[in-house]
């Protein structure tokens, strides 16, 4: 689509959908020794979300980012034309409260979006204000350093029920056509009581092990077992709290028919963490 007009064109090949994982508050732009942890903690994933764009078939039109950090009662995509930042980390080094990602966004995609979804029975709205939580400037500081292709966040909706939010990425499977990368941004594992201790180390693995068998599996197969991913070993040990699974839905939902396959695999913090593409 063009993502100016809002005119639907057609690309020249389908793009692939991502889950990935966006780290730990502004991880990659500070000496993470502060944290506690050795300096490299980091740098794989870093390495990784860097190289992301030449992985693809073209660059995209536009890129719509469901972020783990931004829930509404309804599906919600933001209409901001220059979005700003929201900083909503806390306790880290003064210099990464000025991190900028001026991006511009995409009102004619977010319409879009909203259209798609309510198209498909799903409630959904827009918000003309939201800027870029760090679920979206944190990785995209990596994926688009110049932050010339144009972004639009879409929230979670707040029951996260992930049969709903598959639904909402079945929805937002034609924006693939479009020239649009749909990205789920969020942590394949997050207790935050269990990083950096012996208690992430094995449910981390266990539930990650599931997890790609159930991203890998058939895509009707897929979906039945993401829907009830709170069934799996180690499920809640790995997610006391959804928030930062429930994008790898809507990424999964986008995929739909396509295959699915991790692309990535660390151990960051005692914690196996992983990324997942669909296409």
């Amino acid at each position: 689509m063009n993502v100016q007009t809002g005119e639907m064109t057609a690309s020249t090949t389908q793009m692939p959908t991502f889950f990935i994982p966006h780290g730990g508050g502004p991880c990659f732009f500070m000496d993470w020794t502060v944290m506690g942890g050795p300096a490299d903690t980091w740098d794989k994933t870093e390495a990784w979300l860097r190289a992301l764009v030449s992985t693809l078939p073209e660059r995209p039109k536009g890129i719509v980012v469901i972020s783990g950090h931004w829930e509404e009662a309804a599906f919600t995509a933001s209409t901001a034309v220059e979005p700003g930042m929201i900083y909503d980390y806390y306790g880290f080094p003064p210099h990464t409260y000025e991190l900028k990602y001026p991006a511009p966004g995409s009102p004619a995609l977010a319409e879009r979006v909203v259209d798609l979804l309510s198209g498909a029975g799903l409630p959904a709205r827009t918000d003309p204000s939201r800027g870029f939580d760090h679920g979206v400037f944190v990785p995209f500081l990596l994926i688009d350093p110049d932050a010339t292709i144009p972004v639009v966040p879409l929230s979670l909706k707040a029951d996260l029920d992930p049969a709903e939010h598959i639904a909402a990425g079945k929805a937002l499977e034609p924006l693939r056509d479009e020239g649009v990368l749909i990205v789920g941004s969020g942590m394949s594992y997050h207790n935050m009581r269990g990083f950096r201790t012996p208690a992430a180390t094995r449910p981390s693995a266990v539930f990650d092990q599931w997890l790609t068998g159930a991203v890998e599996a058939p895509s009707a197969e897929r979906e039945s077992l993401l829907s009830h991913w709170d069934e799996a070993p180690a499920g809640r040990l790995s997610h006391p709290r959804e928030e930062h699974l429930l994008p790898l839905m809507v990424a999964a939902g986008a995929g739909n028919a396509s295959a699915g396959r991790k692309v990535f695999a660390d151990n960051v913090m005692m914690a196996d963490i992983s990324a997942f593409r669909f296409g």
